[in-house]
């Protein structure tokens, strides 16, 4: 190529770059199906070339700016009713058209997989709920997951308005959803979510730096995280955890014939039972891939007909294949496994059912406790059962010393991950529409961080305070669930991780204008994504309607307020009692319990009285330590107030 040709090659890439910057860019939020907060001021903003004048006709008004040096513009709209569908057009060297904008209530919803929790992840509970589903004032946005550690962005990487309507509802998050239809219900106005939130990430990646004024330590770390050349030279410390050679060396793969064909003839398979994990029948501490095989019986009532089978969840990834097709799969062990089957797949009698599972920590194979079947609209046939079972390859335990260091004493090396980093989601999924105004937040977030409770109270002030600065709105209504029942049940008193992160969340109500929903009868012990989102949702619209719109309503469980001690007992006396407080199966409170100087609990007596609890045992003369609801996944923690809401998980520790 000469000179000539790359000359006329730059002076046309850089006039096509200036015709490009020339356009009127609106943020990927303002798009058709907007909702816009009422009753406040609303900024619309964007980008052109340098010093033009732009246009913005809205609602019958036009509004006029011209753009800066550097392409920016901004004009603000004044404060306007609930009402809609409205059209926009914006006007510079060209038009953009915004259409079916709606003006209501803007509510933020962030968090973790919770939050992220589609309805169509639980359409077999909600199916009616998405069939019927016809709220076109009900909007949803979903923000695509992105990070960024150097600081906020911009404008967000995509995402679109949706309507609750039809099978357009599905992706919103199901806990957002049953919140903004309560709302809706009560006052007819447009709800739109903003869903901005990200499964398995911490609290602290969704603090402003504005909110970490009282972390020296984490500013330090948002600080070196701008500069891209320090966090380059991190990213090798991060080790990985997964143990799979690039090669494939399962033996289930690299044979004449997979394990998965039918024509596979399997010898010495041993045996084992589905649901249940294969540490707990008879393989020890293995990590690898292990086959299940199994021939099922199909009426011929359901051939030709479309069917979907159930492998309620398994750990970690699996594979399923049907008479030697993939049917479905999934990489990691949290999603519910639900995948439809082609009507031309099964045959009247046996069929060949192969599952092949991955499992790289803890134990692996098949979550008990939940539905394992294959089905069409008539017909069902049970999976659970002995199936045949092989390894196809075993994994090497990871070898941590690689990452360690020679100098026991000596600080480890900070290992990056930007999903998890201070800021990191705030800046690309949040700071984009900081000055777009909103209704309030609702936060389902804390199971990342339970490995660290004592540090949550302070991060939830952190994320609230930071929140407020930066939609400058100094008491926006602040709604969050706390974490429900999760993993084993334990049948004596006991310590608690999840315990002590509820903790933290009951104590972050001392955060002005905040509200939290209890959720300690809403889990599942074998789920970390409980199926019950519509009681999650709903909650929090109670919260709201008290928070955000002033209504005069008992919105919260009982919170412990107060105590007195009369010789041995406990006199408890709770806030948010409403119409009174009642044990909501009849029976006896449980889940008390005490414990003496030596901090060794006991299981306490506990029955109501005027509005209080009274608590005791016989085994305790002199109380020190009282505990309710105090468990990973308490067995029947069953004080409620009347209004049928529980109360929340406690403890106190008595001064002398």
């Amino acid at each position: 190529m000469n000179q000539l040709q790359v000359l006329i090659i730059s002076v046309c890439l850089f006039f096509s770059s200036v015709a490009i910057k020339a356009e009127i860019k609106l943020p990927q939020l303002i798009s058709d199906g907007l909702v816009m907060q009422r009753n406040a001021e609303i900024p619309i903003w964007g980008w052109a070339d340098a010093n033009e004048k732009v246009t913005v006709s809205f609602k019958g008004k036009v509004y006029k700016t011209i753009t800066s040096s550097s392409g920016e513009w901004r004009i603000t709209l004044p404060k306007m009713k609930a009402g809609g569908p409205f059209t926009m057009k914006v006007s510079g060297k060209n038009t953009v058209t915004v259409n079916d904008i709606l003006i209501g209530d803007v509510w933020l919803c962030s968090g973790q997989s919770n939050m992220v929790h589609q309805l169509d992840i639980h359409d077999v509970l909600y199916a009616d709920e998405i069939a019927t589903a016809n709220n076109p004032k009900i909007r949803h946005f979903k923000i695509p997951t992105t990070t960024s550690i150097s600081g906020p962005k911009e404008d967000l990487e995509g995402g679109s308005w949706q309507k609750a309507v039809g099978e357009e509802v599905r992706p919103f998050s199901a806990v957002a959803y049953f919140f903004a239809k309560k709302i809706h219900a009560k006052y007819g106005i447009p709800i739109g979510l903003i869903n901005a939130s990200v499964g398995g990430t911490p609290i602290e990646a969704w603090i402003p730096e504005e909110g970490y004024s009282d972390f020296p330590e984490v500013l330090k770390i948002i600080e070196q995280n701008k500069d891209t050349a320090y966090v380059n030279s991190l990213m090798g410390n991060q080790p990985n955890f997964n143990p799979e050679p690039k090669k494939i060396t399962d033996k289930g793969l690299i044979g004449d014939i997979k394990w998965y064909d039918v024509d596979f003839e399997p010898k010495n398979w041993r045996r084992i039972n589905i649901p249940g994990y294969w540490e707990d029948q008879g393989a020890r501490d293995l990590n690898g891939v292990v086959w299940y095989r199994r021939e099922i019986d199909i009426p011929k009532s359901m051939v030709g007909k479309k069917a979907r089978v159930f492998l309620g969840r398994i750990v970690d990834a699996d594979e399923l294949y049907i008479n030697g097709v993939l049917v479905g799969n999934k990489t990691y062990q949290y999603p519910q496994r639900r995948y439809s089957v082609p009507d031309t797949l099964l045959k009247a009698g046996k069929n060949t059912f192969v599952v092949r599972v991955k499992n790289t920590r803890g134990k692996g194979g098949f979550v008990p406790d939940k539905p394992y079947y294959i089905f069409t609209e008539n017909d069902t046939v049970d999976l659970k059962g002995y199936w045949n079972y092989k390894v196809g390859e075993v994994y090497k335990p990871f070898d941590f010393s690689a990452f360690a260091n020679n100098d026991s004493n000596a600080p480890r090396p900070r290992r990056i991950n930007p999903q998890n980093e201070p800021t990191s989601l705030y800046n690309a999924m949040v700071a984009p529409y900081k000055d777009y105004p909103i209704k309030g937040v609702l936060w389902y977030q804390g199971e990342s961080n339970a490995g660290e409770p004592q540090k949550y109270e302070g991060y939830m002030h952190a994320l609230v305070a930071g929140l407020r600065t930066v939609f400058n709105e100094p008491e926006l209504p602040f709604i969050y669930a706390q974490l429900p029942n999760f993993m084993d049940v334990t049948y004596l008193p006991t310590e608690s991780n999840w315990a002590e992160l509820r903790e933290a969340q009951l104590k972050s109500l001392s955060i002005p204008n905040s509200a939290m929903t209890v959720n300690i009868d809403l889990g599942e012990w074998n789920d970390i994504h409980p199926d019950n989102k519509k009681d999650v949702g709903e909650r929090m619209a109670l919260a709201g309607l008290k928070l955000a719109y002033g209504q005069d309503i008992v919105y919260s469980g009982p919170i412990y307020s107060d105590h007195s001690i009369d010789d041995n007992k406990i006199i408890l006396s709770f806030d948010h009692i409403g119409s009174g407080l009642t044990s909501n199966d009849g029976e006896p409170l449980s889940e008390f319990a005490i414990a003496g100087e030596d901090k060794k609990f006991v299981w306490a007596k506990a029955k109501i009285k005027d509005d209080r609890i009274m608590v005791w045992s016989d085994e305790i003369s002199d109380p020190k330590y009282l505990r309710y609801a105090w468990a990973d996944n308490p067995e029947n923690p069953n004080l409620y107030n009347k209004e049928g809401l529980p109360a929340s998980p406690f403890r106190i520790i008595f001064e002398d």
